[in-house]
């Protein structure tokens, strides 16, 4: 059964990791497209100061402190979207947590707990979604990443989880399709956006990370999102560049991997010493609105993704001119390299 998705002004979407970054950019898109928001994350401070602005502005939201990590934890946030609004028409399993480091030096028990956010929050919402969705119908939107099809270096942990999350959706996305399932089923992957994602992560290297360009803004990311949750769509690459990087790693992995795996090394290393930091890992970080700082330009919009959802029949003859420039760039490096 083909899902037929309402307006947003008729939606009842829940959002994870809502307090920051895209969470936060998608809960104040939707809210100001009337969507009633149940909104979590594990810092209630910063997720009722959210709630409080949203309300002033009109909409109606409420706060569910959440750990996505504990299956418990998520039923719970469905039963209050419930309890609330009476249905959930859009699920969104955003929130996330990375470690900046070689995996050698990465422990096991870190890794862990970043699979317990990263991969089982996404499977915990995905079930408790699928099953309520299957019956009314509705979306689901996972939040992959461009490392979903590209492993980033110094990064090994957060590539793996999130190869882990495509893997889960697709297949979740079969499943659905075969049982009948009036359920879209969508696979966000953004490129580097600019959040607090750097500062929530734990960083375990000598210096202060950066992601690496371009960057674009979470409001980018959020309109993807939006779009996702009023029309029916497998996955949607947020900035040309996540488009052309898992084109390119597709069809010339070898070559991505000695082009791109120095490049990307220095790319994430500052010049600034590592100093502590109070990360999300293993506890509710600091979250607000703030972004990372940086002095890389931030990219507010992507024509790619506008025409790659707006306009198909466009974006098929430019990502194969982005692609083609890209492989002939590559293939110059290397025989300079030579």
């Amino acid at each position: 059964m083909k899902p037929r998705l309402k307006g947003l002004n008729h939606q009842v979407m829940v959002i994870t990791g809502a307090s920051s970054g895209i969470g936060r950019a998608t809960a104040k898109a939707a809210a100001a497209r009337g969507a009633r928001l149940a909104l979590a994350c594990r810092n209630r401070e910063a997720l009722d100061a959210l709630v409080a602005e949203l309300r002033r502005s009109g909409a109606d939201a409420i706060a569910v402190t959440t750990d996505v990590g504990v299956y418990d934890e998520q039923a719970a946030l469905l039963a209050a979207a419930l309890e609330r609004f009476g249905r959930v028409d859009t699920w969104v399993n955003n929130a996330g947590v990375s470690i900046f480091g070689l995996l050698a030096d990465v422990p096991i028990e870190d890794q862990r707990k970043l699979f317990e956010t990263n991969y089982w929050g996404v499977v915990y919402g995905s079930l408790l979604a699928a099953a309520y969705l299957r019956k009314s119908g509705g979306a689901l939107i996972n939040l992959g990443s461009e490392v979903s099809d590209r492993a980033v270096p110094l990064q090994g942990a957060y590539s793996a989880s999130k190869h882990a999350v495509k893997g889960f959706t697709d297949a979740l996305r079969m499943e659905l399709q075969d049982a009948g399932a009036p359920v879209s089923v969508t696979l966000i992957k953004p490129a580097a956006i600019q959040t607090g994602f750097v500062r929530h992560a734990k960083n375990l290297l000598d210096v202060e990370p950066q992601l690496p360009p371009p960057i674009y803004a979470p409001e980018v990311v959020a309109d993807a999102i939006l779009f996702a949750a009023e029309h029916p769509q497998r996955d949607i690459y947020v900035g040309g560049a996540s488009k052309l990087i898992s084109a390119a790693s597709a069809r010339m992995p070898g070559l991505m991997d000695r082009l791109f795996g120095p490049m990307l090394i220095r790319q994430q290393r500052t010049d600034t010493p590592a100093s502590p930091r109070a990360d999300a890992l293993h506890q509710a970080g600091e979250d607000d609105a703030e972004a990372d700082p940086t002095d890389r330009v931030v990219l507010q919009h992507s024509v790619y993704t506008h025409l790659s959802t707006r306009g198909r029949g466009w974006v098929l003859a430019g990502a194969a001119l982005a692609l083609g420039c890209a492989l002939a760039c590559a293939a110059t490096q290397v025989r300079r390299a030579r």
